[in-house]
């Protein structure tokens, strides 16, 4: 048996029904899940970071997704709401929500202690030192948090053709019903493969902002630091 066969069969890929579109749907799914997680989640993790309150709900957020299981609560929303794109969308936030949040609340809080307390020996607000100081240190451990939601969504997001909303979940469960296991080994590679690229592109931008997040020492710096000093 060729289990390439399927993967490699261009009539497969076109039409409403084929691959292609299937892996589209996925892309859309995955997308759409991270970052609605990332609207909700970065600023709460913010606020949660800045402050240093609200530590209990991070704990709280993320245990309970990790006991929620997927298909369940696919199938709840669905049955309460309907089938299609939306409640297949809701249910991946959900799961990408916690990866999120809890990088964003530890970056904030893990920032720089030196440069916070410069910042506020220069007379910046909240907001000016969560912007200028917290927030671009931050930045490298939040993209961390996507990289790591956005390959949960894409393995979870599987579970969306058993609530009839495509993805290359379909190739696995219409591959199962009808035997077909070229299709469903199709599937398979497929939604590994869209997981590496996409860890591989979220990772190397994660690089690139880990290095500009870098403090470069220069003069000018090295002045102001010693202005900080001679204040406190």
């Amino acid at each position: 048996m060729n289990y390439f066969s399927y993967l490699l069969d261009a009539s497969k890929w076109s039409g409403d029904g084929g691959t292609g579109t299937l892996l589209l749907q996925h892309l859309a799914y995955t997308a759409a899940a991270v970052v609605i997680g990332a609207v909700i989640a970065i600023p709460l993790g913010i606020l949660i970071g800045h402050t240093g309150r609200g530590g209990f709900l991070v704990i709280g957020i993320s245990n309970a997704a990790r006991a929620i299981p997927s298909i369940g609560l696919l199938v709840l929303v669905v049955l309460l709401t309907s089938t299609g794109f939306g409640p297949t969308v809701l249910v991946l936030a959900v799961l990408a929500l916690p990866a999120i949040l809890t990088a964003t609340a530890a970056g904030v809080a893990g920032a720089d202690p030196d440069a916070v307390y410069a910042a506020r020996a220069l007379g910046m607000t909240g907001g000016q030192i969560v912007g200028r100081v917290e927030w671009p240190l931050a930045v490298p451990l939040v993209i961390s948090g996507i990289r790591s939601a956005t390959l949960q969504v894409v393995a979870t997001a599987t579970v969306a053709a058993f609530a009839a909303g495509g993805g290359l979940g379909q190739l696995l469960i219409s591959g199962q019903r009808s035997r077909d296991y070229p299709q469903m080994f199709a599937g398979a590679v497929l939604v590994a493969a869209l997981a590496i690229l996409l860890d591989l592109l979220i990772g190397g931008i994660g690089l690139v902002a880990a290095r500009r997040a870098r403090p470069r020492r220069s003069p000018r710096n090295k002045t102001a630091a010693s202005a900080v000093a001679a204040r406190a």
